[in-house]
């Protein structure tokens, strides 16, 4: 198994056990909210992840290659995820973070894959066939809830189905996303700066941050529906923690 499989293998095998395979609940909800995100130029972005997209390309290893695919489908299921939640809640948390970040970072992550793609000598190996071929797709055109990635598609669809339970498990699962995402993006940014990709380094921690404070967000979302604990009340699964106090807040 790759480095960045392994939390959301964790994550997966966690869900599974508590919400069984059942409906992803897709379908489900009360209506609530309608997703209209407005399109992200490059230039919306911030510079350091601009000047890393127009940089010259680093030389990467096949294993990191991969993170850029990992990483793309990543992002999208936590779109896609905030969205689905959003509309069965109306929870503010959800709609914010999906419209307001987390389409920067699909097009942050798009635009690497962009960059490194137009050599025909560049493929991902961790991608299931037929790839979705996203790489000068709208977002907006992007199926959501469909991946490229066996991995990714059944955490999809076990995170659904935890978070259509309740609005407290679907603020409980914005955490376990984002701890998830934390946890990869620690495993990708050591590997691209032991191979002196300073823009995949740049990129990545651009992502990173995101996730720290979506964590607190979430973490707020919990407080203020009386679990004080918050995030912390998730606890730790199958050797995975999602309890971080230690996470930079703004």
């Amino acid at each position: 198994m790759k480095k960045s499989l392994l939390t959301s293998s964790l994550l997966l095998a966690s869900l599974l056990l508590i919400n069984g395979c059942g409906d992803s609940g897709n379908g489900g909800g009360n209506g609530k909210g309608q997703n209209n995100t407005p399109p992200v130029a490059s230039s919306d972005l911030p510079v350091e992840v601009q000047n890393a997209l127009k940089s010259e390309k680093s030389i990467l290893s096949q294993e990191l290659t991969n993170t850029l695919s990992f990483m793309g489908n990543e992002e999208r299921l936590a779109y896609d995820v905030y969205n689905e939640l959003y509309r069965q809640y109306g929870t503010k948390q959800f709609t914010n973070i999906a419209t307001k970040s987390e389409y920067k970072h699909i097009t942050a992550v798009q635009g690497l894959v962009k960059k490194y793609l137009l050599n025909d000598d560049v493929n991902f190996t961790n991608v299931d066939a037929p790839s979705l071929g996203y790489m000068n797709t709208a977002i907006e055109d992007m199926k959501a809830g469909t991946y490229d990635i066996s991995e990714i598609q059944a955490l999809y669809d076990a995170l659904i189905s935890k978070g259509s339970a309740s609005e407290i498990e679907a603020l409980k699962v914005g955490c376990m996303v984002e701890v998830v995402d934390v946890d990869d993006l620690d495993r990708d940014i050591i590997l691209a700066q032991n191979e002196n990709a300073t823009d995949i380094v740049t990129l990545f921690n651009f992502l990173r941050d995101g996730s720290y404070n979506h964590y607190w967000a979430f973490d707020k979302g919990l407080k203020n529906k009386g679990v004080s604990d918050g995030c912390c009340s998730v606890g730790t699964v199958d050797g995975v923690n999602f309890c971080h106090p230690e996470y930079p807040q703004k």
